[in-house]
């Protein structure tokens, strides 16, 4: 069993128990012929989830996408950040760097020659809906049918990109069945071609992480959980 809380205890990052689990079990069921991407690594803590998963399944090669310069909220608070070499540090600590490749660049720049078939993508860089809409679109047609794509803070208070892009893509993409929601993470899985059913249960599942969000949020806060 993955120890989340050993793993992680001295790498710094928002992730909680709950959605580092679930990174690293559905990492772990990734196909070794598909390919994991992380969009967004920081200093390692959800790559560490995926990798570990990774490295008890299939052995899914992982790609972490980051500049490691932080976001212009980052930046406010702590000034110049070059997170690199920590982040590499963390890897290697966790024996998982063997099977990660680092892409120090933006998502962006990163998608333009990137030409594996990905079974999972973990979203988790720039927030704001206009960078997470671009993730989303640029990044959607490299996923395999049957893949997984999860986007981070989908009902955070502070951020509404994730949420509302998630949101969008549930309500009118054909390609999108079988979401859920792990503490502030949605996932969905991509789909030659969405049913009727499908659709249905996509805004049902709307309704119930929009009557969620108050709740959930509080939830994690009281718990002590750091999501913001």
């Amino acid at each position: 069993m993955f120890d989340f809380n050993n793993k992680t205890k001295n790498v710094g990052g928002w992730l909680t128990q709950g959605e580092g689990l679930s990174l690293y079990n559905t990492a772990k069921k990734i196909k070794a012929e598909n390919v994991i991407v992380e969009v967004g690594s920081w200093k390692g803590r959800s790559t560490i989830c995926l990798g570990n998963g990774s490295k008890d399944g299939n052995k899914a090669k992982i790609f972490a996408i980051d500049p490691h310069v932080g976001n212009p909220e980052h930046q406010r608070q702590f000034g110049i950040i070059d997170t690199f070499e920590e982040f590499r540090q963390n890897i290697t600590r966790a024996g998982i760097a063997e099977n990660i490749e680092p892409i120090r660049d933006t998502s962006v720049n990163a998608v333009r020659n990137f030409n594996y078939p990905v079974g999972f993508i973990f979203i988790d860089g720039r927030h704001e809906y206009k960078f997470v809409k671009l993730d989303f679109n640029q990044w959607f047609p490299k996923v395999v049918n049957g893949g997984l794509l999860a986007f981070h803070d989908s009902w955070h208070l502070h951020f509404i990109g994730p949420g509302l892009v998630t949101a969008t893509a549930l309500l009118f993409s054909s390609k999108i069945k079988n979401p859920k929601l792990v503490d502030t993470i949605t996932y969905f899985e991509k789909t030659e071609r969405t049913s009727l059913f499908d659709r249905l249960k996509n805004i049902g599942f709307l309704m119930y992480r929009s009557l969620l969000g108050i709740t959930g949020f509080l939830r994690l806060v009281f718990q002590g959980h750091n999501v913001v």
